[in-house]
């Protein structure tokens, strides 16, 4: 199955027992999240550590987040899928040129 996550950087964040974090987020608020929806650490950024986490449980624990960043991942294996975009095409339409003769090439 597809798990939506979000990459978030936290003020803090402890380790409280073996299944579970409590977050701290820059505007003072505070959750306990379980450790099963952390993905993995997102290791594009550099400045800060931020954390690939479900987005369910970052909108349910009404946490500061930003969704600028936005990754899938599969729920079994803890993987990131491929991210792609589809683009449609609609070629313009051209008038037909009343005479196709070419001068040159005709016999």
């Amino acid at each position: 199955m597809k798990i939506k996550c979000y990459s978030v950087c936290f003020e803090s964040l402890i380790s409280i027992t073996d299944k579970a974090y409590k977050v701290t987020c820059f505007d003072g608020t505070e959750a306990i999240i379980p450790k099963s929806r952390f993905f993995g650490q997102d290791t594009e950024k550099q400045r800060a550590e931020y954390y690939w986490v479900s987005a369910y449980i970052l909108e349910d624990r009404k946490l500061q987040y930003s969704d600028k960043k936005v990754a899938w991942f599969e729920s079994e294996t803890k993987e990131m899928l491929p991210t792609y975009t589809v683009e449609h095409h609609t070629p313009e339409k051209i008038q037909p040129i009343e005479n196709n003769i070419i001068n040159e090439l005709k016999k």
